[in-house]
């Protein structure tokens, strides 16, 4: 997607989640908060936690639910960027394009296959780590086999994760969301 489209769309997204927070209703976007180091460090512990947890469901063969960490894993660690920012998301879709956008603006080190594994596609020919989550968890055809087939791959695209948003969230550097986003 353009640059010029991720703002659009996100400056929408902010006009419509304030307009619900407003209405005394919650919201289902993205809403600008204060920035929050100590809520950033809880996601990374949580991303942490969910590939301990994958560990666990592979010992014990519980194949369907470690895809369903792995995304929770990649998407902890997009919310504690998001929380170093001061943004506070109820939405897969926007916390992907926030992050695309900020990593185009130069704001952030964050690899592009990082964002792309949390991105929610329309297109039935495009899938990434929610599609393969929601057939784990939904699909009675997954198989420990296919699982486990990505397992080292997937845990170390987690870490990798976990180690560039540790990046972000301890550093002493003070991200502004870009203003033209509100």
């Amino acid at each position: 997607m353009k640059i010029e489209d991720l703002a659009r769309n996100l400056r929408q997204c902010f006009i419509e989640a304030e307009k619900e927070e407003k209405k005394g209703n919650k919201h289902k976007g993205l809403i600008i908060t204060l920035p929050d180091v100590e809520a950033a460090k809880s996601y990374i512990k949580k991303a942490k936690e969910s590939l301990e947890l994958c560990e666990i469901y592979k010992e014990r063969r519980i194949d369907y639910k470690i895809p369903e960490e792995w995304f929770y894993a990649l998407y902890y660690c997009a919310l504690a960027i998001l929380s170093k920012f001061g943004i506070e998301s109820r939405s897969q879709k926007y916390t992907a394009q926030f992050l695309e956008y900020i990593k185009l603006k130069g704001l952030i080190d964050y690899e592009d296959e990082l964002i792309e594994m949390i991105t929610v596609h329309k297109e039935r020919d495009k899938e990434s780590e929610v599609d393969k989550r929601e057939e784990a968890r939904y699909s009675p055809a997954i198989t420990f086999d296919e699982v486990f087939a990505r397992y080292e791959e997937m845990t170390n695209l987690c870490k990798k994760a976990i180690s560039q948003s540790e990046e972000i969230v301890f550093s002493d550097k003070k991200f502004d969301i870009p203003k033209e986003l509100f």
